[in-house]
């Protein structure tokens, strides 16, 4: 009779802690379609992208103020930021993580989901 051998989880990656983080942080505040990407192997720009959508400019940066901040409790700041609520899209750069908080439109337009639609999508627990 044959032994059977259970292999053990491979270890989640050091990102995901921080990716559903954030994720969580936005959805606290009501973001729209939250989605997490796993980018590794597939670009070298990050391991993981976050998008979401706010429904208004208040909620655009309702949503990237609570990332921010949610963020530097813990003691991570992003390295950059690009655009604003005001144009409908803010990028906030994690290195590692980059989110990016769309209006609606502007998420429609850009269709970052259908770019990277064949990349694992990370299970955020929301």
């Amino acid at each position: 009779m044959k032994k059977v051998v259970k292999k053990a989880p491979a270890p989640e990656p050091d990102f995901f802690p921080d990716t559903r983080r954030i994720a969580s942080l936005a959805d606290e505040h009501k973001a729209i379609d939250i989605r997490a990407y796993d980018l590794r192997g597939l670009t070298v720009i990050a391991d993981a992208f976050v998008v979401c959508t706010g429904n208004s400019e208040p909620h655009v940066k309702a949503i990237s103020s609570a990332v921010l901040a949610g963020m530097r409790e813990i003691g991570v700041k992003a390295r950059h930021s690009e655009g604003n609520y005001r144009n409908g899209w803010l990028v906030l750069d994690y290195g590692n993580i980059i989110v990016h908080i769309f209006r609606k439109e502007q998420r429609e337009f850009y269709d970052l989901d259908g770019l990277w639609g064949d990349a694992p999508r990370i299970d955020l627990d929301l």
